[in-house]
């Protein structure tokens, strides 16, 4: 799986100053944290002394591994871990019970490393599980009644997953380029998976900014075609519409003299 970090900073250990001298101030006026492409490879245990921090990205880092002590976090409503290596997540992530916004896109998480727990997190409203290496997800996931948005493209997803399939605010999801084998009935699933992408551009990473982009632009092209396609079908039904509307002046002229 490419990261994009080759050749990047040296692993490097993350200070309570240098933390408070990352916070930022949001338009939205939310304390946010930006510890993102810093060659981190720790989870910095000093973030538990700033309990006011709203939104946290640790994104493009090294990290191989969420300690439990995530969950003492709980202030924290927008969590950003794209673009490192984790390959699975601690029980404790359940106890971020004011979480609405998670990105795991880009890591090496397994369906063992998702945790039943993450079913705890109803509050969450987007969830981006994109490009790991997911076979399937936890029941529990069905708990998620607030989730809008889902994210689940380049995973090895053969079916789409019956916990995902009752939630009742789920509007956007992106199963694309999974050996998903769709059935008949399958076709509303196949059709509202196409080209949604659930983090925003300014958060990828070069690489995979690229690779949305040139999927994007596939979509741009398909949905061209198919239009023009309907246009050429169309195209020929006034001809046999003037011959019909010819044939049926001519059997009323007939009809009226015969009587």
């Amino acid at each position: 799986m490419v990261k994009g970090k080759k050749g990047g900073p040296k692993s490097k250990k993350i200070t309570l100053k240098m933390a408070r001298n990352a916070l930022r101030m949001t338009p939205e006026g939310k304390r946010r944290l930006d510890l993102s492409n810093m060659g981190i490879d720790s989870f910095p245990k000093c973030l538990l002394k700033l309990t006011d921090v709203e939104e946290l990205d640790l994104s493009r880092n090294q990290l191989k591994k969420i300690p439990e002590f995530i969950g003492q976090l709980t202030g924290v409503r927008w969590l950003d871990l794209h673009s490192n290596y984790i390959e699975q997540l601690p029980r404790s992530i359940g106890q971020l019970d004011a979480l609405c916004h998670l990105n795991l896109c880009n890591n090496s998480l397994g369906s063992a490393g998702l945790p039943a727990d993450i079913g705890n997190l109803t509050s969450l409203q987007t969830l981006n599980l994109g490009m790991n290496r997911l076979t399937t997800l936890p029941q529990t996931m069905a708990t998620l009644t607030n989730l809008r948005e889902l994210g689940l493209f380049d995973n090895l997803l053969t079916a789409i997953p019956e916990c995902i399939r009752v939630l009742p605010n789920l509007r956007k999801i992106n199963t694309t380029r999974n050996p998903i084998a769709y059935t008949q009935g399958d076709t509303k699933d196949a059709k509202a998976s196409e080209g949604i992408y659930l983090i925003r551009e300014v958060d990828l990473c070069k690489l995979c900014l690229e690779k949305c982009k040139e999927e994007r632009q596939r979509l741009k092209r398909k949905r061209l075609s198919d239009q023009s396609q309907r246009r050429s079908n169309f195209s020929g039904l006034i001809t046999p519409n003037s011959v019909a509307q010819k044939k049926a002046n001519a059997n009323l002229i007939q009809l009226n003299s015969s009587v």
